[in-house]
């Protein structure tokens, strides 16, 4: 297969190995040409151009650069090396404030940032910075945090593409319609968007079915049925709907934290009553986690053009400990990526990370568990979908489909190269060493 833009030569050609595209046509190639970041060429037409260099990936495997949908670096860089599902033991787990000065913040992130070369991740989103957490416990998550990500970014010192949400209420905890309406009439910052992309809000509606908190139809093992976290005249539930009319009113994507079957159900019967005349924002309206999402939750999500950011390495975590709040018949319908993955939802794997590990082999790899447990065959087919949803799907999300996610024609050469081919059925993705990470055709990671 050959293919090029027209150019005479190229910064980098990346040869001597498979190039798994994940372009529409699933194209594999052996070899790449890179020219100002972007894929100019493959196949023979790659390898006929002149080039200042030359990866030889000595029968490696080049996958699209790992985009991680749902990750808030700015902690994991504070934390790190300790995560909430971990060896560390509570007493030794970090808190209180984690980062007060400039410096501070900007360490955090750059150690964030070479944590997910390391891995393969090449763009993420950091999902919740902004004034609800001015005042926050740990410093990870306010508007300085906001302010460092855009100094960071006007330097061009990144190495990972952001996608970041602005958030109006605290982590995991209430926001108020005052608070919210206030914060979301202040535009977003100006930005490139290709590394610094500031698209819209995130909103926590509910929380976790282990501690009874997700809003659920079907009462807790305690008879609680948990609750809306959004507050504001006359009730929660008009307080939540109503924020959620204005930031589509602005064009603004939003991003809901609603894990509860009935949380679910309010978002979407708002999105499905959006006014026509709204704006549309740059990537698709999704919910964070869904775990209790229902098989027609899912299907009414996808006919709208919604989905979900799933968690699949929590859920293994967690899976036990929710047990004892849903009780195992209910349990064994929760968290349904294998109705999501064949649905028009769309749906990105992520990690959630420091809670989880940001390695998103690990996080495949509980996938993969959860679609063999619902019948799936563990075949090239099952892995090239999950692949997919670290890559092509997270870029669909970020509304970024059009220049990342591939490694077509036409798209920044955002690539990630394995030891192994990871759609080879039988074995741990966990066990497959990440070689080289290269972000807009700079290596940004190389082992050794």
């Amino acid at each position: 297969m050959t293919q090029s833009l027209h150019g005479d030569d190229a910064d980098l050609i990346i040869r001597g190995g498979r190039i798994r595209t994940l372009d529409p046509s699933d194209t594999i190639t052996e070899s790449l040409a890179v020219r100002d970041g972007v894929i100019v060429a493959l196949g023979a037409e790659a390898e006929a151009l002149d080039s200042r260099a030359v990866i030889e990936l000595d029968g490696r495997t080049a996958i699209p650069g790992i985009n991680d949908a749902h990750l808030h670096a700015a902690w994991l860089g504070a934390r790190w090396p300790h995560l909430f599902f971990s060896d560390t033991p509570p007493e030794e787990q970090p808190s209180g404030r984690l980062v007060s000065t400039s410096e501070e913040r900007r360490s955090a992130l750059r150690r964030a940032w070479a944590l997910l070369a390391e891995l393969g991740i090449t763009s993420y989103t950091e999902p919740g910075i902004g004034p609800g957490e001015d005042d926050g416990e740990t410093g990870c998550f306010g508007s300085d945090m906001l302010d460092t990500y855009l100094e960071l970014h006007r330097e061009r010192a990144q190495t990972s593409r952001v996608t970041l949400l602005r958030l109006f209420g605290t982590i995991d905890g209430e926001s108020t319609l005052d608070d919210f309406e206030r914060g979301v009439r202040i535009p977003a910052p100006p930005s490139d968007p290709r590394w610094l992309a500031i698209p819209g809000v995130k909103i926590f509606a509910d929380g976790i079915p282990p501690m009874a908190t997700a809003w659920v139809d079907e009462p807790y093992a305690d008879g609680t049925t948990g609750g809306l976290l959004t507050r504001g005249e006359p009730d929660a539930r008009t307080a939540f709907r109503r924020m959620l009319e204005l930031a589509s009113a602005r064009g603004l994507q939003i991003a809901v934290h609603a894990t509860g079957d009935r949380s679910i159900a309010e978002f979407l019967s708002v999105l499905e009553g959006l006014h026509a005349q709204h704006p549309t924002p740059s990537g698709p309206h999704y919910v964070v986690h869904g775990d209790l999402a229902t098989t027609e939750q899912i299907a009414r999500m996808g006919r709208i053009g919604a989905g979900f950011a799933v968690q699949p390495l929590i859920a293994a975590h967690t899976h036990s400990w929710a047990a004892m709040q849903l009780g195992e018949a209910r349990l064994a319908s929760a968290w349904p990526l294998a109705e999501m993955l064949t649905s028009d939802a769309l749906t990105t794997i992520t990690s959630d990370s420091p809670v989880a590990s940001p390695d998103w082999r690990l996080g495949l790899d509980a996938s993969l568990a959860l679609l063999t447990a619902a019948g799936a065959t563990d075949d090239a087919g099952t892995r090239n979908r999950l692949l997919r949803s670290v890559t092509v799907d997270p870029a669909r999300q970020d509304g970024a489909s059009t220049w990342k996610g591939s490694l077509a024609i036409g798209m920044v050469a955002d690539v990630t190269v394995l030891d192994e081919d990871p759609l080879t059925p039988g074995r741990d993705l966990a066990t497959i060493g990440v070689a080289r990470t290269i972000v807009d055709g700079r290596t940004v990671f190389s082992r050794g």
